[in-house]
């Protein structure tokens, strides 16, 4: 029987959607300080969490997320299935007019199959 790795859930985000995760247990977090060059902090903390082996899942705030869109991009290209970036909406709302069928196109290129709920 193969051993499954325990792999940590990594977390990019504002001070909300960090603290509530650290709440939840995740200890690999990066708090975004708007007043600085938000675009930079963004791509230094996403990329440090790539090249750890022990990240599976990266959260990210969409509009974070829009500001290193070449990153993620590149990391959704790759054959590997580590780590899945996910996506969560601010709390001004998700910019996807259609959230469903965003995040079931997600699934699909993830997995290679649609899941039905």
């Amino acid at each position: 029987m193969t051993s499954i790795k325990h792999m940590d859930i990594g977390v990019i985000g504002d001070e909300e959607l960090v603290n509530a995760l650290r709440l939840a247990g995740i200890s690999k977090h990066y708090m975004m300080d708007e007043s600085h060059d938000l675009a930079d902090s963004v791509r230094k903390a996403l990329t440090e969490l790539l090249a750890d082996p022990d990240v599976g899942i990266v959260i990210i705030l969409e509009n974070y997320a829009q500001r290193v869109q070449d990153l993620v991009d590149q990391v959704r290209k790759r054959k590997g299935v580590t780590p899945v970036i996910v996506e969560v909406p601010s709390k001004s709302g998700t910019m996807y007019p259609n959230v469903r069928d965003y995040y079931r196109t997600r699934i699909r290129q993830s997995i290679g199959f649609e899941v039905e709920l």
